[in-house]
């Protein structure tokens, strides 16, 4: 026998339309109020005052409605209490009537939901209901715990009757671990091309500079310019120069310094003037062109951080991007 939920009471204008349920309950609504809140019902209102809503549940239903009686003035526990209960039908309902601001709520709430158990079925259902946001959340629950997520019913379900499914899931995690270790390449690499632009700073320091500290009296500049003119006393003396790594490093980082070297005036490093005769008469390969490149843009990009006030919320950010392992950078001299 089909029941009758009025929600004539919450309008001082009588009722004109019948919402009719899943299950043969009528619901008796406003035509102005559901055609107002979506084109969709609009359209059906249109054809007959009779519409039918399928699909879900007489409460979930009736919840859907509710919504769109009353987009602002809901109270935040009844909010809450409707979208724990029907979040997966409010979702799909409001992307089936075309309601953005009740799926954007329904897409909120199925994500502050998720669990490894229903991880598959938020998936499935951000997918219909096109929902990225969702299902990028859902791909991130996947890839952290992949493991109980291959235990839950809908990943069992998936596997009987949507392969697809599984499949999609399994390459979107493949492709976010090779973006991840992209990621961790380029970092590493431009950590490299730092270390290789402050040794370079420390190389001019050392015979260019009167006063080599910096200003922040942390002494790195000191210390820095300490390691290079020992490096380069090591250059000198060394009898071993077809062989010794410490030769070969301060060599390499004298002709890179030679290659972004710009001063009109002769230039006090060692060797500077003669490698850039050497350079010019004979070809550098492409490899090094682009070392050379990266290198400067990173001298570049440290001056125009040094000399710009850096808000404390990114300076704690470069200083966890920074804490990972960095390479030392004679090691691609190596």
């Amino acid at each position: 026998m089909a029941s009758s939920v009025a929600l004539g009471a919450l309008r001082p204008s009588p009722a004109d339309v019948q919402v009719v349920t899943s299950d043969g309950s009528t619901i008796a609504a406003h035509s102005s109020v559901l055609a107002s809140a979506s084109p969709v019902l609009e359209r059906m209102i249109q054809r007959a005052p009779r519409i039918r809503i399928l699909g879900a549940s007489p409460d979930a239903v009736a919840a859907f409605l509710r919504f769109l009686y009353f987009p602002r003035e809901a109270t935040a526990e009844w909010v809450e209490t409707a979208m724990a209960a029907h979040w997966p039908a409010l979702l799909a309902l409001a992307h089936a009537h075309r309601v953005p601001w009740l799926k954007q709520r329904a897409e909120e709430a199925v994500a502050a939901r998720l669990t490894a158990e229903c991880a598959v079925d938020a998936l499935k259902l951000a997918r219909l209901c096109d929902a990225p946001r969702l299902y990028l959340r859902c791909a991130c629950l996947a890839s952290k715990d992949l493991p109980a997520v291959k235990v839950s019913e809908g990943w069992r379900f998936a596997a009987r009757h949507d392969a697809q499914l599984q499949l999609d899931l399994l390459q979107l995690l493949q492709d976010a671990d090779q973006r991840k270790k992209r990621w961790e390449r380029e970092r590493a690499s431009h950590a490299v091309y730092r270390e290789l632009s402050d040794a370079m700073a420390f190389l001019e320091c050392a015979f260019t500079e009167a006063s080599p500290c910096d200003d922040d009296g942390s002494g790195r500049a000191c210390t820095g310019r300490q390691g290079i003119l020992q490096l380069v006393r090591h250059l000198a003396g060394c009898g071993n120069k077809g062989g010794c790594p410490q030769c070969k490093s301060i060599f390499q980082l004298l002709r890179l310094h030679s290659s972004v070297c710009d001063r009109a005036k002769p230039c006090r490093v060692p060797l500077c003037s003669n490698l850039k005769m050497k350079m010019q008469a004979e070809k550098v390969d492409e490899t090094w062109r682009l070392l050379v490149k990266k290198v400067a843009r990173a001298r570049v990009m440290a001056t125009l951080a040094a000399n710009r006030e850096v808000p404390e919320v990114v300076k704690n950010s470069w200083v966890k991007y920074n804490s990972g392992s960095r390479n030392r950078a004679a090691d691609i001299f190596r």
